[in-house]
């Protein structure tokens, strides 16, 4: 019977909504909690503050004729699209639901992706994706494969407006990867979030290869290898919270300040510490990630794609309150060279930050760029040079602070004084030279060195000159190159003293359509 009071038609209303919420059958949501997964609207209350979240188009429905599909038109679609805030700020969400239809994308279902995804463009809102799909709709055909590319769209629309952030909490596979690739950030659950292009099954009929989901696309693989997944957690809940957790350090759009916060930690807070951490001997290494938690606020560092290129650490902090990215060179890793794999991360990461107004902090110990035909033969030159335009092309604040080395074409690319940085600085203990002095010395003086009685006494004492000479921070600040030469217990306040003369940073881009950056 079709309600007629007022009173009959509200209750018909909330019984829709309760048949929406509860759309996918008692076997489907079984199964999804056997595989250790929430469901969707689950993700999306962890996610946002408690009571915020407001859905849009929960009453739609697919309108396809096709192999019988009218006879089952859940309302939603398949997936669950609105708005709410995460520590108070305003954040758009869709959350594919795979006890629907296993998630699969068909016309409606992209167009509610696609609504939301406008909305948070046109408020200049973040926009979090939770992924959970078996693909497109097969029974829909064409229609489905026009919804992806309608999405894709409005990912490249948004990307430098609005943070995008992908959280894949299940398969993700063929065309559906591009628009998680697309967006600033890709997070995986380990063992049940699965990407790949092709599956196990067509990779064997193509190649005879035999390899597992886990093995090909798990969040493992995508994390150490790939490099296709910024984070990874062992479970929904903490892969969720760290969502949260990035989405503090990230303006809602482009056209906003990054979040300040009152910092606990004292912004002149000097660390003694620090001064016993550069070993004596420049070849024995140390690890980066101590000076770091030790300079930024409550040693707190968000690391991103932590097991991948690990020769360059990438990752969020604050400094006296501030939102920075902090970019630095890992002795421990490498000898902290710059590889392939690092240059395209760092790259990557520079232009984020660039995008996003947050300052960067870069902390140098760089022997170099890496050598061998495998670089070489790889594109070492054309990758490389994508890490050095991302950093002329940043018109944030750009601080640097040399550790220890800063050799040849590496010195100038990791944020030097000749590519933009605004304030650099170093420790007593760098080196900033063309090469190190034993390279240097076997090369200037080969003939004298052949000609020696004692060619080992005579190398020695060469190496010790062009120490000396070179291997200091001040040659390099003696022309301005280096700002100051500072304690390294100082390193904290002297940054954040810094940043906060840089805030006000304005720089007029060049008229053109846009860059064209060696990918």
């Amino acid at each position: 019977m079709t309600p007629r009071t007022t009173r009959e038609r509200i209750e018909a209303v909330e019984r829709l909504r309760e048949e929406a919420a509860h759309a996918g059958s008692p076997a489907a949501v079984e199964r999804q909690r056997e595989r250790g997964k929430l469901l969707a609207r689950e993700r999306i209350e962890l996610l946002l503050d408690a009571g915020s979240f407001t859905e849009l188009d929960a009453f739609v429905q697919h309108r396809n004729p096709n192999f019988g599909m009218m006879e089952r038109r859940p309302y939603g679609d398949g997936v669950v699209t609105g708005h709410g805030t995460v520590e108070g700020r305003r954040v758009f969400v869709f959350s594919q639901d795979f006890t629907v239809f296993g998630g699969s994308l068909g016309e409606a279902f992209a167009e509610k992706i696609v609504k939301v995804m406008d909305m948070a463009l046109r408020f200049g809102c973040p926009v979090v994706g939770i992924n959970d799909s078996g693909g497109a709709r097969i029974q829909e055909g064409v229609v489905s494969l026009a919804g992806y590319a309608d999405i894709f769209v409005r990912n490249v629309d948004a990307s430098g407006v609005i943070p995008q952030i992908s959280l894949v909490m299940g398969p993700c596979a063929g065309g559906a990867v591009y628009s998680p690739a697309i967006t600033d950030f890709v997070m995986m659950v380990e063992e049940t979030s699965h990407m790949f292009i092709t599956g196990p099954e067509v990779v064997k009929t193509v190649t005879g290869e035999e390899v597992s989901f886990e093995e090909l696309g798990g969040a493992a693989t995508h994390a150490s290898r790939s490099g296709v997944a910024h984070f990874t957690a062992p479970d929904e809940r903490a892969l969720i919270e760290d969502c949260r957790y990035l989405l503090s350090f990230l303006p809602p759009s482009n056209a906003a300040p990054a979040p300040w916060e009152p910092p606990s930690d004292p912004v002149d807070r000097e660390d003694a510490e620090l001064e016993e951490l550069i070993p004596d001997d420049a070849a024995k290494p140390y690890d980066m990630h101590e000076i770091i938690r030790r300079v930024v606020d409550d040693a707190e560092f968000l690391e991103v794609q932590p097991r991948w290129a690990e020769n360059l650490i990438c990752g969020f902090a604050r400094l006296g309150g501030y939102p920075v990215g902090v970019v630095a060179n890992q002795p421990r890793a490498l000898a902290g060279v710059l590889d392939i794999s690092s240059s395209v991360k760092g790259a990557r990461f520079v232009r984020t930050c660039d995008a996003f107004n947050l300052p960067l902090v870069t902390f140098v110990d760089v022997p170099g760029f890496l050598p061998g035909t495998d670089q070489e033969w790889g594109g070492i030159i054309r990758h490389g040079a994508k890490l050095l335009y991302a950093y002329c092309e940043a018109t944030v604040p750009k601080l640097a602070v040399i550790t220890r080395k800063a050799y040849g074409g590496a010195y100038d690319v990791m944020s030097s004084k000749h590519v933009g940085s605004d304030f650099n600085f170093a420790w007593p203990t760098a080196e900033v030279a063309v090469m190190g002095p034993d390279g240097a010395v076997n090369i200037v003086f080969r003939k004298e060195l052949e000609g020696a009685d004692d060619p080992d006494a005579r190398r020695s004492e060469l190496v010790e000159q062009y120490r000396e000479q070179f291997a200091n921070p001040f040659t390099a600040a003696e022309r301005g190159y280096v700002d100051d030469v500072i304690a390294p217990r100082r390193t904290r306040p002297v940054l954040i003293t810094a940043l906060e003369a840089s805030a006000g940073k304005r720089v007029a881009p060049p008229r053109r359509k846009h860059g064209n950056i060696p990918l």
